[in-house]
């Protein structure tokens, strides 16, 4: 008896244990997909205070640079933030990078699985693999541009920026793609971690309703800059400051020296 035990489990001890990595490198990528998406809704927001008036948006962008803390601008904190969340960004695409196709065959073939098993979520996530690989070089240039001119953030010089750089289509693609992708993100974040526990129709609304708030918030904003930057076309380059706020020397190359 004592023999056909040894027998029955010879081998056991070089048996190849299953890896943890693939699960810890799907928590990593849960988390840093959310907080990405927990700051674009916050930015979108901080963006729109272009809506209630030239001042909330100044209030915003010197905040940022903790000029009500330091009693000065420093357009440094905003690259610093940048500079931070650009690792995330890689970090999260680096994680994505695992579950894309690695080859156009590879990619022809969940192509075809997706039209024939006509399942909405399996679409959603060829959707997802569109949009990030968009974000790739539309996020990634965004952030850089932040990390390295800090300074033209403001009511005139992000509308400049819009209008007379003409890159309001640039900014156009960025917001759908990245709107779209932050809402099927949570939206799968939801139904792999089971929560918030609302069922899937309920998810599904509240991915349409997200999708539809943010990115017509989005777009609200982006009209208003155009609006300004056409407005303020002919003097290209100077900054805003309220009359209220302290003054500060303007500068063509930014809000502030």
């Amino acid at each position: 008896m004592h023999d056909r035990i040894l027998i029955t489990q010879a081998g056991l001890a070089e048996r190849t244990r299953k890896s943890r990595w693939p699960a810890r490198l799907d928590l990593l990528q849960s988390a840093t997909g959310l907080l990405l998406a927990l700051f674009l809704c916050g930015h979108l927001f901080f963006d729109s205070s272009i809506l209630i008036g030239k001042d909330a948006m100044w209030v915003v962008s010197k905040f940022y640079e903790g000029y009500f803390f330091f009693g000065k601008a420093h357009p440094w904190l905003v690259s610093l933030v940048a500079g931070l969340l650009f690792v995330v960004f890689m970090a999260h695409a680096l994680l994505a990078l695992r579950k894309f196709p690695v080859n156009y065959r590879q990619y022809r073939t969940i192509r075809a699985h997706v039209r024939a098993m006509r399942h909405g979520d399996t679409r959603l996530w060829l959707w997802q693999v569109y949009s990030g690989f968009l974000l790739f070089f539309f996020g990634a240039a965004h952030l850089y541009q932040m990390a390295f001119w800090p300074q033209l953030i403001g009511p005139h010089a992000s509308s400049d920026r819009i209008w007379s750089d003409a890159l309001w289509p640039f900014y156009l693609i960025l917001l759908t793609v990245a709107v779209l992708h932050a809402a099927i993100g949570l939206y799968r974040l939801a139904l792999k971690w089971g929560w918030p526990r609302f069922s899937r129709p309920v998810l599904k609304f509240l991915r349409g309703t997200l999708f539809a708030f943010f990115l017509t918030l989005g777009l609200l904003a982006l009209a208003q800059y155009m609006w300004i930057g056409l407005l303020h076309s002919d003097h290209y380059g100077e900054r805003y400051t309220p009359s209220w706020a302290a003054p500060e020397t303007q500068t063509a190359q930014g809000e502030t020296p």
